[in-house]
């Protein structure tokens, strides 16, 4: 193991260092550290701001809460798991599963929980990060790897009239458990990937849900069920089934991927979606309401099987116009109609785009990040960034997929992260940060290659900034971006002895 370099944090002493501090710990946070530990690096502190570790899927409790990547693929490649309980593994199981892998890959004793990263500064003369957290502690790190996450930052819109709302408000990132939803009248704002999948859970308990639709999305069956005794023991037990099954899901999706590129082949998913509306939906003007115009993929396509027949039921409404305030009973829409509820549900999604949360990370010469980006979040291999040396981000820019399974990524950008500790380590550098024309180069690559994608058929979807540049997607195969980050080209980076 490289020696250790901790010092304690007390009484007003020098700040404690370590080799590599990791933001969250999450999927990406674990996977970092894991890789860091199997490089030969130890000093490393996962710092966590919640009370718990498990990132979105600590935080995201709400009803019917599930992944929508099967299970066999949802986890990471070295660590397993046979008996998952359904093909689509429900939030609490794969909670449990963050939990056991923190215990299995000894990472439990580097987290520090609670402490909230405020602003992070890069010491050139140092060569390290400073970083304070919202309570005024500090620490100092080698290596900085931001691994919070895209769906860490609900996004909630305001209107006006919220402060008079008498009701119960609620995210489905922040549920609020202890409320009784038991005949109450429920407002729903947003039919995203979380909506649907608690919508179904809130309409056989309430008197009346009034689901508010900006633009219908597209929902493709779920085709879920749960695994059998017979099948969980054959995971267990017949050499190599478990691999060849979690091989089959992912080529099964990456082909997928065909499609996002060549938009016109995304009719055979348009006509599963119709048909889906038909077969659930007996109402034509409804029906009507839940097609969506725009091209499968431009939005990201949802599966499942409950959310269209829970909205043909007697008590659900969906409604099309806009909100434009709340009132103490209710809220109203653009027609001037008053809907009265007793509880509001924002099933808004995160801000996506806001990669920092509210951060401050200051590099070379005191640049801020947030400035750095004000033209649009850009990243080399969606990992390193120019100007800001030993900092790797996890899930960074264009590394999010439409297709297949995020860990996939996940386990390529920790792989780089290794490399880079280990050449750092057997160079005796001090730092490491991606040449400006290679960073330039790959994402006007990255531009060039999704501008004929799905994404860009004409919706309006959080794939794209505000400006219409796709900043979240990587448009490619996952298997292209996992070979790609096998090696570390030493060439592509200014290393600073």
């Amino acid at each position: 193991m490289a020696p250790s370099t901790s010092s304690p944090d007390t009484n007003g002493a020098a700040p404690r260092h370590v080799y590599a501090a990791i933001i969250g710990s999450g999927f990406a946070g674990l996977a970092a550290a894991r890789e860091l530990r199997r490089s030969e690096f130890d000093d490393l502190a996962i710092l966590e701001r919640g009370d718990a570790i498990g990132g979105t899927w600590r935080d995201n409790r709400y009803p019917g809460c599930a992944c929508d990547v099967p299970s066999h693929l949802y986890s990471l490649s070295y660590a397993p798991k046979h008996d998952w309980s359904r093909h689509y593994a429900p939030q609490s199981e794969i909670r449990q599963y963050i939990e056991e892998l923190a215990d299995q890959l000894d990472l439990r004793r580097h987290v520090k929980l609670g402490w909230q990263l405020s602003e992070a500064r890069w010491v050139p003369d140092q060569a390290h990060w400073q970083l304070r957290a919202a309570d005024g502690r500090t620490l100092t790190a080698k290596l900085l790897v931001l691994a919070i996450g895209a769906l860490s930052n609900p996004a909630r819109p305001t209107f006006p009239g919220a402060e008079l709302f008498r009701g119960v408000t609620m995210h489905s990132a922040n549920w609020n458990h202890d409320y009784d939803f038991a005949n109450k009248r429920v407002a729903v704002i947003g039919t995203g990937a979380s909506a649907i999948q608690f919508v179904p859970r809130l309409q056989p308990i309430v008197q009346r849900l009034t689901l508010v639709q900006r633009t219908p999305p597209w929902v493709i069956p779920r085709g879920d069920r749960a695994f059998s005794a017979l099948e969980k023991w054959a995971f267990l037990s017949v050499f190599g089934l478990r691999w060849l099954y979690r091989q089959k899901i992912f080529w099964h999706l990456e082909a997928r991927h065909i499609a996002f590129e060549h938009p016109a082949l995304m009719r055979y998913v348009e006509r599963l979606g119709k048909r889906h509306i038909a077969d659930s939906i007996a109402d034509p003007e409804l029906r009507a309401r839940l097609t969506p115009t725009f091209t499968p993929g431009c939005k990201r396509v949802l599966i499942a099987d409950d959310y269209y027949p829970a909205l043909a039921q007697p008590n659900i409404e969906v409604v099309t116009d806009r909100v434009t305030e709340l009132t103490e009973t209710g809220l109203v829409l653009a027609n001037g109609r008053h809907v009265p509820a007793d509880a509001l549900v924002y099933g808004t999604g995160f801000r996506v785009h806001d990669y920092l949360g509210g951060m401050s990370i200051l590099g070379r010469d005191g640049r801020s990040l947030a400035t750095h980006w004000s033209g649009g979040a850009q990243a080399y291999l969606g990992t390193t960034i120019s100007g800001f040396p030993n900092l790797f981000m996890m899930t960074g820019p264009n590394t999010g997929l439409g297709h297949n399974s995020i860990l996939v990524m996940i386990e390529g950008q920790a792989r780089l992260l290794g490399a880079a500790a280990r050449l750092l380590q057997r160079q005796q550098l001090a730092s490491i940060e991606p040449v400006p024309e290679v960073e330039a180069r790959y994402n006007a690559w990255l531009r060039g290659r999704g501008a004929h994608t799905v994404w860009k058929t004409g919706c309006t979807s959080w794939y794209l900034d505000d400006a219409g540049r796709n900043t979240t997607l990587w448009p490619n195969l996952a298997s292209a971006f996992r070979l790609r980050l096998n090696t570390l080209r030493e060439s592509d980076y200014v290393l600073t002895g």
